[in-house]
């Protein structure tokens, strides 16, 4: 399978690629009042209003640090009923896409209420790497009932801001 690698903070994370539609830089977002402190804000993609949740802010509860290898990673999300949308995942060090047979991963699971989604440890050579399971995200991501509402049906070139993080 393959999966993309990147860290929140000093621990590395891997999803796998099978839903990713693009990864962008960091743009300027739109900050939306009286939502949860992980989502960062929204954005305007390809005509699309597209929310970007900070995964450092949701798995760690502190915000991704702006540098130049911060990335939003943009997937196809299935909602819970069904329909699909874009979701923008903002992430440090985004860096690699690496190819693992199914058996590196090994299933692995902490019996709380909170970060069900991590479901896993990738095992690659010395480091073990926490996976995330996309899946696994809609309890989450249940108070986003608008996204992707949009605008214009045209699917020109990406429109947005990007920021400056040198």
């Amino acid at each position: 399978m393959l999966l993309l690698l990147f860290y929140l903070g000093d621990v590395l994370f891997a999803i796998k690629c099978d839903k990713i539609r693009e990864i962008t830089p960091v743009v300027n977002l739109k900050i939306i009042q009286n939502c949860p402190a992980f989502l960062a804000g929204i954005f305007n993609y390809r005509g699309s209003i597209v929310p970007v949740i900070d995964m450092r802010q949701l798995i760690n509860g502190v915000p991704c640090r702006m540098k130049l290898s911060t990335r939003i990673i943009l997937i196809n999300y299935e909602k819970s009923d069904k329909s699909q949308c874009v979701v923008g995942l903002m992430a440090e060090r985004v860096t690699e896409a690496v190819m693992r047979p199914p058996e590196y991963f090994v299933p692995f699971s902490v019996n709380t209420e909170k970060k069900s989604y991590l479901s896993g440890m990738v095992m690659d050579d010395d480091r073990m790497i926490e996976h995330i399971d996309l899946e696994l995200l809609d309890q989450d991501f249940a108070f986003i009932t608008g996204i992707n509402y949009s605008f214009t049906n045209d699917d020109s070139d990406f429109q947005g801001d990007f920021i400056d993080v040198t």
